[in-house]
């Protein structure tokens, strides 16, 4: 998968350990773009010491339990969070950075990692099937999907490019969708979870319906 200046091949390409940055109802998908607005110290220097390296992130949401598990003294992670490249980052002259995230592969966490940083770092094993997404973009029953989104769309008068959609790749399509829509966290990790591409869009297409026919009184409709 080639991803911004970088390609990543084989299980070489990625490092044993990866600072993590637990961010609740943040997904991030293969072949997805995740903007990040950055302004806590602890995140500005895990982020200024991705730069410095290979711009890696793992992103990961907090155990999903209430309450929250505490291990350590902080709150426990999800096992599985995505791979994420930073491609572009901007100072905004007080004290943020504005980036975006580029979505690699999946990652199950193995274990987290003790260091000197304020940030946390895990102990991870990668998702290699996800660097070969591409080979299941005909699992995908588009048209089915496509039906969906539209209701979604006009359930909420909502608009969308078209041009765009229609030259998506399904992996695009049912990865940015999946991490636009605005589900519930529990949710989001269900889309991350799914086993392959097809399962993804199974969920994504099942949760929209539900959502649909509920008249999404649990959700705010816009898309992020």
């Amino acid at each position: 998968m080639q991803v911004g200046n970088a390609r990543y091949l084989t299980a070489a390409d990625f490092p044993e350990t990866l600072p993590v940055f637990p961010l609740t109802g943040a997904l991030l998908l293969p072949a997805g773009q995740l903007p990040l607005n950055i302004f806590e110290p602890r995140y500005l220097e895990m982020f200024d010491a991705a730069l410095r390296s290979n711009r890696l992130i793992g992103m990961i949401q907090p155990a999903l339990t209430e309450p929250y598990e505490i291990s350590h003294g902080v709150p426990a992670l999800c096992s599985m969070g995505c791979i994420g490249r930073i491609t572009s980052f901007a100072e905004t002259g007080d004290g943020r950075y504005i980036l975006s995230l580029a979505g690699i592969c999946r990652f199950r966490m193995v274990e987290e990692v003790k260091t000197s940083h304020p940030f946390r770092t895990a102990r991870i094993s990668p998702f290699m099937a996800d660097l070969a997404s591409e080979s299941q973009e005909n699992s995908v029953d588009r048209d089915r999907l496509l039906e969906v989104f539209r209701a979604y769309l006009d359930a909420n008068k909502l608009e969308a490019d078209w041009d765009s959609v229609q030259r998506a790749s399904n992996l695009t399509l049912v990865n940015s969708l999946s991490m636009m829509s605005p589900f519930t966290p529990a949710e989001k990790q269900a889309l991350l979870e799914a086993t392959d591409l097809h399962s993804r869009t199974e969920t994504l297409i099942a949760i929209t319906e539900i959502y649909l026919a509920r008249g999404l009184n649990d959700a705010d409709p816009v898309l992020q």
